[in-house]
């Protein structure tokens, strides 16, 4: 009687997750994919942007949730190791497949069976059952989730980040667009998954539009910003003397990926109407493009330079290589505002970075950025991406400047809210959801 007694009470007084069998839990590790891209590289080169940052910060919140991360990359030169300890409980495993240099991302689609050999060899090497789950990031990780997440018996998350369909509908002009190949893999992916994390309400819409997912698949996680890193810390002031910006200038930024996608020549276009309109404004205008080429951008590295000098603006537009988040974070204080002119993007990690650090930003409504900016408030929305659009709304700028100081106390009190400890708690319980299901699955099939 008493030992009945004392179970109950141990049943009662313990965390029910863990006493009743088959009660959805948490995994304990996880196995991340990230194939075309390394978290170790820098973002703003080559294929390194949003995607590299969001893997990298979310891995580290989650080992601070008790779960392991191990993040599979391809090998990009034979100096590194094996495995490197990105942070505690995370572990960057470098996969060979391929040469390490001179593979564009068109051309990885042919190593994914080397990569998929690689990282099924270091899951031979542990006891079964070591990873609880798979997430792959971007198409080309979905494949080797796919067949990694069905070998090992284990459930399949999947970010998209982007979308073959959904860039191939908002092209920019002379770009080239996604191959049939993606879409179809992508398709598959979605059909395999057993959750899709969307970055907005509006990409989970897409899924169900343009790839016929589940809905109820369909996981809505908004991307988190290092607000440690991303803060107004000592403000614009200081930020422009470390920077060597003049202090009455009016700066409206760029930063981000060079290629057709980002448009950044459309905010070049913007300032010329600008200067053409006032030849006064000459004089204090400083247009930093912080960046890059990647992408179908690489066909033409010089083409932004080429066209600032052909618009006549070459001497107020400073071109600036990809830098460290510190860095960055300084480029985004000293900014009036950031430009982000893109044809699609699926959420716009970069406006959140500005809008923490204090900087209002201009921003096409395509994507998620109708969901990272508030239009009249943190910063503005522009439809389409017609130039001239741009320069009347930087104009607004110009001729009130205490626009600046407003919207940017606005923008940093809207990204706090986009913390990664949110994205990264929301994540994990997608993961529990995941292998509930994927337990209820299998007691189905073997019932």
């Amino acid at each position: 009687m008493s030992q009945s007694v004392s179970r109950i009470a141990g049943v009662m007084a313990s965390p029910p997750r863990l006493r009743i069998p088959g009660q959805s839990r948490r995994p304990r590790r996880i196995a991340m994919l990230s194939v075309h891209t390394s978290p170790l590289h820098q973002p703003g080169t080559g294929d390194a942007g949003g995607m590299n940052v969001y893997i990298v910060e979310l891995a580290k919140r989650l080992a601070t949730l008790d779960i392991e991360v191990e993040i599979f990359t391809r090998a990009t030169t034979g100096a590194l190791p094996p495995a490197v300890e990105l942070a505690p409980g995370v572990l960057v495993r470098h996969v060979d497949a391929g040469p390490y240099e001179g593979l564009a991302k068109e051309e990885l689609p042919a190593q994914l069976c080397a990569f998929t050999h690689g990282v099924m060899q270091a899951w031979a090497g542990q006891r079964p059952g070591y990873y609880d789950l798979v997430h792959s990031h971007y198409w080309l990780s979905g494949h080797v989730g796919w067949l990694a997440s069905e070998r090992w018996g284990v459930p399949l998350v999947h970010a998209m980040h982007t979308m073959a369909k959904v860039k191939n509908a908002a092209l920019a002009d002379g770009d080239t667009p996604e191959p049939a190949a993606r879409v179809i893999g992508e398709t598959q992916i979605v059909r395999a998954a057993d959750r899709l994390i969307a970055n907005t309400a509006e990409e989970a819409d897409d899924l169900v539009r343009f790839y016929d997912a589940d809905p109820a698949k369909a996981a809505v996680v908004h991307p988190g910003v290092n607000l440690d890193c991303f803060s107004p810390a000592d403000g614009r002031a200081a930020a422009r003397a470390r920077l060597g910006l003049p202090q009455d200038a009016f700066v409206p930024l760029f930063a981000g990926r060079i290629q057709p996608l980002k448009a950044p020549d459309v905010l070049l276009r913007a300032v010329a109407v600008l200067l053409d309109q006032d030849p006064s404004l000459r004089t204090r205008l400083v247009v930093p493009v912080v960046g890059g080429p990647s992408g179908t951008g690489l066909a033409r590295p010089e083409g932004l330079q080429k066209l600032a000098a052909r618009l006549g603006i070459a001497d107020v537009v400073r071109f600036r290589p990809p830098v460290g988040q510190e860095q960055l974070a300084d480029w985004f204080r000293a900014a009036s505002v950031l430009v982000m002119p893109s044809y699609s993007e699926s959420f716009g990690l970069v406006a959140i970075e500005a809008q923490a650090a204090g900087t209002p930003v201009v921003a096409a409504a395509v994507g998620g950025l109708p969901v990272a900016v508030r239009d009249g408030s943190t910063g503005f929305l522009v439809p389409g991406h017609d130039p001239a659009a741009y320069a009347r709304v930087l104009r607004e700028f110009v001729d009130h400047p205490q626009l600046v100081d407003r919207m940017g106390a606005a923008a940093t009190r809207h990204a706090q809210s986009f913390g990664w400890d949110t994205a990264a708690s929301a994540t994990a319980e997608v993961y529990t959801g995941a292998v509930a299901d994927h337990r209820r699955r299998g007691r189905v099939h073997h019932g």
